[in-house]
């Protein structure tokens, strides 16, 4: 099982951005680009995020401003 690389609100922006992507393009006026909210759509629903993990371990080296 994966482990989760986001907490609980960064999961819902994923998932409230990624639907306010998609409908409009689901709708037919929204522009093509729109269907990039499955990206984020898709990693919200899983609870890991590739973009999240490559952040983490260049904190770790120091390449990566970290909070």
């Amino acid at each position: 099982m994966v482990t989760s690389t986001m907490s609980v609100a960064g999961r819902v922006q994923r998932l409230v951005g990624g639907v306010a992507l998609i409908v409009p393009a689901m709708l037919g006026f929204g522009a093509p680009w729109t269907w990039i909210g499955i990206v984020p759509l898709t990693a919200g629903i899983v609870g890991w995020c590739p973009f999240t993990v490559l952040r983490a371990q260049l904190a770790r080296k120091g390449d990566v401003g970290a909070k």
